[in-house]
């Protein structure tokens, strides 16, 4: 997980907005602290949850990166509060269990979802994962297009979706093995 998330981590810019979804132990918290190895932070990346946002400075000059935790969020007034937008431009935001709520952030985000193989041990860090990316913005589909160049080994299936609310066509892309 870590490694996909040093992936993603390398093509991200100031101004890109990815969700992560996913069940407790999924490895949404893993996948961000590749995403922050990836873009040079060198802060330790924990998850945020008591706390609900942390920002992690670059260690090269790069974007920051604003590491949050949206699953104690109760409305958007509270979303709202953190003052996300401010960041948002300059910074590589991540917002774990963001769905339903950090849509209004920006219609372009990088939505990563995770699960884990139906029968897994939940508590197996081993455990294979699929995990499940979704463009919905003309940013986002960029790093999908870049990222669906799958390596030697990784099994990649990509489709097309229906055209989201905004007009433009949502694509996906999925690894399995992960």
């Amino acid at each position: 997980m870590r490694q996909l998330g040093e992936r993603v981590g390398r093509l991200l810019h100031g101004g890109d907005l990815i969700m992560l979804n996913g069940p407790l132990g999924a490895g949404k918290t893993t996948l961000t602290q590749g995403i922050a190895r990836g873009m040079g932070v060198g802060a330790r990346v924990v998850s945020p949850t008591f706390v609900i946002a942390q920002v992690h400075h670059s260690a090269g000059g790069g974007p920051d990166l604003v590491h949050v935790d949206a699953y104690r969020l109760n409305s958007l007034e509270e979303l709202d509060a953190l003052d996300l937008d401010a960041s948002l431009e300059e910074s590589v935001t991540v917002v774990e269990w963001g769905e339903g709520k950090v849509e209004v952030l920006s219609p372009d985000r990088l939505m990563i979802s995770i699960a884990r193989a139906v029968g897994g041990d939940p508590l197996e860090v081993d455990t294979p994962r699929t995990v499940g990316f979704e463009a919905s913005g003309p940013r986002s589909h960029q790093l999908l297009a870049q990222l669906s160049g799958a390596r030697p080994g990784e099994r990649m299936s990509r489709d097309a979706v229906p055209m989201s609310a905004g007009g433009e066509q949502a694509q996906e892309a999925s690894w399995f093995g992960c």
